[in-house]
């Protein structure tokens, strides 16, 4: 089986992923999610996993912000919107996106970290990929203004550290 992996512009490629992305994330999908109402920041880039027999497989974004640590400015590096097909997972899709994404991230530079937000039953998934849990406070915007964001865990990966205390300030909105 031939896999290909394409790391897009990700307005650009909005197109593309969209139908995977309505069919795994969806209004009827997350309803009932606690983060069902978030608004959510665009990718900056997109890792797309096709197949030949299936077509676009697997979706991740890549998000690039300067954000707040502790006051300070620092360059990071972010995941969201990880999607797989339904009837295509557990053939390690997501593992070949996100590592994809990872080597992007530290291809820049100035990345520090990465971080994404995910809920419960996806911690043991993260964490045997050695991204950590940040036990800290994180703060976003959303429409009604700053606030602190709950919705979903954090989990941080090191480039050049993974810092996992203190008060992160996304200075936007949340991946």
């Amino acid at each position: 089986m031939s896999i290909e992996i394409d790391i897009l512009n990700g307005d650009a490629s909005w197109r593309i992923a969209e139908p995977l992305h309505q069919a795994v994330w969806g209004p009827q999908q997350i309803a009932d999610k606690p983060w069902a109402h978030v608004k959510w920041a665009n990718a900056d880039l997109r890792v797309l996993i096709e197949t030949p027999e299936d077509g676009l497989v697997c979706h991740v974004g890549i998000y690039f912000r300067t954000v707040t640590w502790n006051g300070q400015k620092v360059h990071i590096g972010g995941i969201g919107g990880v999607c797989t097909r339904e009837d295509r997972r557990g053939r390690g899709y997501a593992t070949m996106a996100i590592d994809a994404a990872v080597h992007t991230m530290r291809a820049n530079e100035a990345v520090r970290f990465a971080l994404l937000f995910c809920e419960p039953h996806n911690f043991a998934f993260y964490a045997s990929r050695s991204w950590l849990p940040f036990k800290g406070e994180v703060y976003c915007e959303q429409p009604e203004g700053r606030i602190r964001f709950d919705a979903m865990a954090p989990y941080v990966f090191n480039i050049v550290r993974a810092p996992t205390l203190g008060t992160i300030d996304l200075c936007g909105l949340p991946w």
